[in-house]
């Protein structure tokens, strides 16, 4: 499944940036600090609920991550503003060991700016729902998420399909349209003949709602889409009270950049081939992360 339909390569031809060059330079960090408030649960506790409202896997599915190379493009962004955010997104993507496609490569992760990000939104989906919603159970969070997706009010909205594979060898461990008998892998017989399976992201789409990014910083953006690139992130999640790069659109004073807890995150996520990553094992894993890193208090 490529990333882009038909109608969207023509209606983007030419657009898409993914060379990387050099970020623009950072703005000005805001300075309000909000108040502090002592939680008396065990930091546990808290990731386990963070991970609770980060995570968005299909049901029945485990979190998915980056197995394949991943290539960024940005679509409808002046060159030198699209290539200092697709620079940002691989570095961050870099840090986790996800393997980068060459310059030129074509995109499967797409961020699109618009003027209205729900009419683009509605466009693409009307154009080639498919390329969304393929009807094959697990690989996308399904029809009412994708009625969601069409109608947020949300500066950002992004949609995410993913695939499951044989963890060893990265091989499809599901049957397909068209597919017919078992899915066998070439030199080890059935998939489901006690292997470990999990589940690799297969392609994300992004869409930026250009007029409603007046009190977001351009590192701030470029960190919240490396987030909702590398990991499936619950659009209706309530992260108001972590400390999380999540909460730019949210909270007076959300955070610059990628915090303790969203880079814990994204380090248990890429740190666990290749068994299926549950929340539970997730958010285990995060506490850990973010206790060996003496941070990670969570903010009104």
């Amino acid at each position: 499944m490529g990333v882009l339909t038909a109608v969207v390569s023509a209606m983007l031809a030419g657009a898409i940036q993914t060379a990387p060059v050099a970020p623009p330079p950072p703005q000005d960090p805001p300075t309000e600090l909000g108040d502090v408030v002592v939680d008396g649960r065990s930091l546990a506790d808290r990731v386990e609920e963070f991970v609770d409202e980060v995570a968005a896997p299909p049901r029945r599915r485990g979190i998915a991550r980056w197995r394949s190379r991943v290539c960024i493009g940005v679509v409808n962004l002046q060159k030198a503003q699209a290539q200092g955010l697709i620079d940002r997104i691989s570095a961050v993507a870099d840090e986790y060991g996800v393997r980068l496609g060459e310059p030129g490569c074509q995109p499967n992760v797409v961020v699109i700016f618009a003027d209205d990000g729900r009419a683009m939104a509605g466009a693409l989906v009307e154009a080639d729902r498919r390329a969304f919603h393929l009807g094959v159970g697990g690989l996308d969070r399904g029809k009412v998420a994708l009625e969601q997706f069409r109608q947020s009010d949300a500066p950002v909205r992004w949609w995410h399909v993913s695939m499951p594979v044989v963890g060893a060898t990265g091989a499809r461990a599901i049957r397909m349209p068209g597919d017919s008998g078992p899915i066998f892998v070439p030199g080890e017989g059935l998939v489901n003949n006690g292997r470990p399976i999990t589940d690799m992201l297969n392609k994300v789409i992004v869409i930026v709602d250009a007029g409603k990014l007046e009190h977001v910083a351009g590192d701030q953006l470029a960190d919240y889409l490396a987030m909702v690139s590398l990991a499936q992130v619950d659009p209706d999640g309530d992260t108001r009270a972590y400390d999380t790069i999540l909460n730019i659109f949210d909270a007076p004073a959300a955070p610059n950049q990628l915090t303790a807890w969203d880079r814990g995150y994204l380090e248990a996520l890429y740190d666990s081939w290749p068994q299926r990553l549950e929340g539970s094992h997730h958010a285990a894993a995060v506490a850990r992360i973010l206790e060996r890193q003496d941070g990670g208090s969570p903010r009104p």
